[in-house]
């Protein structure tokens, strides 16, 4: 008979997450991950399929949050849909997350996107971490440019505007302030950079 769990798997993908942000894949040992959550390496190995598979289940859990947060921030009526997304803007690249219960702002680096830092440092030579980092990247832009859409109906952005590139431009200046915020630029001036890429978005050309 199976002796049942005695742990609670997404606490332990959690703080798994966190010391995957912190050191990444490669720099995060076993012991490392049998610190931080608690479990023997035995326990580990019982429970995941090795180091990979805890990484690939974290990033999945990733995903799961994002999908529920981008929405659930960029949705709402049509009038005040650039409102939302200009706030979005400023949020993120803020150093505050898309997706909740991930590191505090204080360590920016820590704190910037979980499946753009794994692709970075994987992406190029593992299929499925590229795989699960699109995804992520897709729940979000998928979000921004509905947002986008909402606003094309309510009249405030240009219609013949595509959304879909738009939002991946938007997403292309957010994960870049990950970037460049990690490096030492202040959230001040990263929020300067969001209000100018929000400010070329194209409005409505006059009649």
């Amino acid at each position: 008979m199976a002796r049942p769990r005695t742990f609670d798997r997404d606490h332990v993908l959690h703080v798994a997450e966190r010391q995957f942000r912190s050191t990444g894949y490669n720099g995060t040992s076993v012991d490392d991950l049998s610190a931080v959550t608690g479990l023997g390496r035995g326990s580990l190995y019982a429970a995941f399929d090795g180091k990979h598979d805890v990484l690939l289940q974290s990033m999945q859990g990733y995903f799961a949050r994002l999908g529920q947060v981008a929405p659930r921030v960029l949705a709402g009526p049509d009038e005040g849909a650039l409102e939302r997304l200009h706030a979005y803007l400023r949020r993120a690249v803020g150093g505050v997350p898309l997706a909740e219960d991930v590191p505090p702002a204080d360590d920016r680096a820590a704190a910037a996107c979980f499946a753009a830092k794994m692709a970075l440092e994987l992406g190029g030579s593992d299929p499925e971490v590229a795989r699960l980092a699109r995804d992520c990247f897709t729940v979000v832009t998928t979000a921004v440019a509905d947002c986008l859409r909402a606003a094309q109906r309510h009249g405030d952005l240009d219609p013949d505007a595509d959304p879909e590139d738009l939002a991946l431009l938007l997403l292309t200046v957010v994960r870049g302030s990950d970037v460049v915020g990690a490096s030492g630029h202040s959230p001040a001036r990263l929020a300067s950079v969001a209000d100018s890429a929000f400010a070329l978005l194209p409005r409505p050309r006059p009649a």
